[in-house]
């Protein structure tokens, strides 16, 4: 059978060669024609300049030497073109040269093959793996990538995430937030596991933003007061709504540094918690009941779902029911927003989604190292994890919620209670 990594050359099918080997040759003549064509541009913009003996000051030198660089498709032997630039900046008496913006000087590696290191890291190769890896991505000559450079990247981002707890937050407004805690194993220390305490914003474009990472002991009320204070002081308007789980800590701390702002808590870590109190053999029933409160229409349907199961399973597991008891206020706060902001608002996933990764990482490395490893871990997770998070849907209905307008059921009201939505009046 044919190697299908091969194509066939010449007659007879002699000269064979990889499709690793036809990208790296593809690669080298693209970036060698590139770096021809960004010289012959930038010297013939010139080619009026010239010195009292009429000879231009900016022309061709020539070939550098040659260096090795890694790209993605494997490590290539490349000799860029050089400029002899003659020009003086009058001002400042100063020598002009020219950059290549493709191929910048000392460059030995592309920002991409930059990026792997972290991302291969982040996501859960060890550092022990780094040396075969690369070898097998991209080739025995890659250089300047090895898992030494992890310590340095750490360093990196430990500095990254202190700047980031130090930005001013009052150049947007924030109409909710999403706050959760998640347990990271540490190998070093005392302590065994550092708590996560994190918080993610919605903004007046809808857009979700990362606004905090910090340490805390176990999900306290001390431990959410100063991330909450701290988010005020560097500027955070008081948001309308939070989301987040029963943790008692978060809630008391948001009524202390934010009292106007409405509680939301999280239906599936509700889910989870009335179902714990049922027999197995009744959950899927009782799922499809909380399904259908979380889901339903209006708060008054969501009353009626929950008292179907309050028929069926009240007498035998009082427990179960009184845990949507004592939360259904703040279980369906929603109602009280947007219909086209529901769908974020009823859960804590996009912390949950993101933190699946930091999991997976401290999983594969059994543990982070020590807390500001953990922490500068997290956030660099986090942050990346930015790009994925979905803009809210409805966005332009956010300036609304920060304004203040009422929303019913999901619906914008005026102040005698009709309905103005042109879905109502259709």
């Amino acid at each position: 059978m044919q190697d299908v990594r091969t194509l066939p050359f010449g007659e007879g099918n002699e000269g064979r060669i990889s499709l690793d080997d036809l990208a790296r040759e593809g690669a080298l003549r693209m970036i060698a024609a590139a770096l021809e064509a960004e010289v012959d541009e930038y010297v013939a913009s010139f080619v009026d300049e010239r010195d009292e003996d009429g000879k231009r000051l900016v022309v061709r030198n020539g070939k550098a030497k040659e260096r090795r660089l890694t790209v993605g498709s494997g490590t290539l032997a490349i000799r860029a073109p050089r400029v002899n630039d003659k020009r003086v900046e009058e001002e400042t008496g100063e020598r002009q040269r020219f950059s290549s913006g493709i191929l910048p000087a000392y460059a030995r590696r592309s920002p991409k093959v930059t990026e792997v290191l972290p991302i291969l890291y982040l996501h859960g190769l060890s550092t022990g793996d780094f040396g075969p890896a690369l070898r097998d991505l991209l080739g025995e000559d890659a250089s300047g990538l090895s898992s030494s450079s992890i310590q340095r990247l750490t360093e990196v981002w430990q500095a990254e995430h202190a700047a980031f707890r130090e930005r001013e937050l009052r150049f947007h407004r924030y109409a909710y937030l999403f706050v959760d805690g998640v347990n990271v194993a540490v190998r070093l220390g005392e302590d065994s596991k550092l708590c996560l305490l994190v918080v993610i914003g919605v903004r007046e474009d809808g857009c979700k933003e990362l606004l905090a990472v910090e340490d805390g002991y176990r999900e306290s009320e001390d431990s959410w007061a100063a991330v909450f204070r701290d988010l005020r002081d560097r500027g955070m308007n008081e948001p309308k709504l939070v989301t987040g789980d029963g943790a008692l800590g978060a809630w008391a701390a948001l009524r202390s540094v934010f009292p106007g702002t409405r509680e939301q808590r999280c239906w599936v870590h509700k889910t989870a918690n009335v179902l714990d109190a049922l027999p197995k053999r009744l959950q899927p029933r009782a799922k499809t009941l909380l399904h259908e409160m979380a889901e339903a229409p209006t708060r008054a349907d969501a009353r009626k779902a929950l008292e179907r199961l309050r028929a069926e399973f009240d007498a035998k597991y009082p427990k179960a029911v009184s845990k949507l008891d004592k939360d259904w206020e703040q279980l369906t706060a929603f109602y009280s927003f947007p219909a086209e902001h529901w769908r974020h608002l009823r859960t804590t996933n996009p912390i949950e989604s993101s933190f699946a990764t930091v999991k997976l990482r401290t999983k594969v490395t059994k543990g982070a190292g020590s807390k500001k490893a953990a922490l500068a871990m997290a956030y660099k997770l986090l942050d990346a994890a930015q790009e994925r998070w979905r803009r809210c849907n409805g966005h332009e209905l956010v300036g609304d919620v920060l304004d203040g307008v009422t929303f019913k059921d999901g619906i914008k009201v005026t102040d005698d209670e009709t309905t103005t939505d042109e879905r109502v009046a259709a």
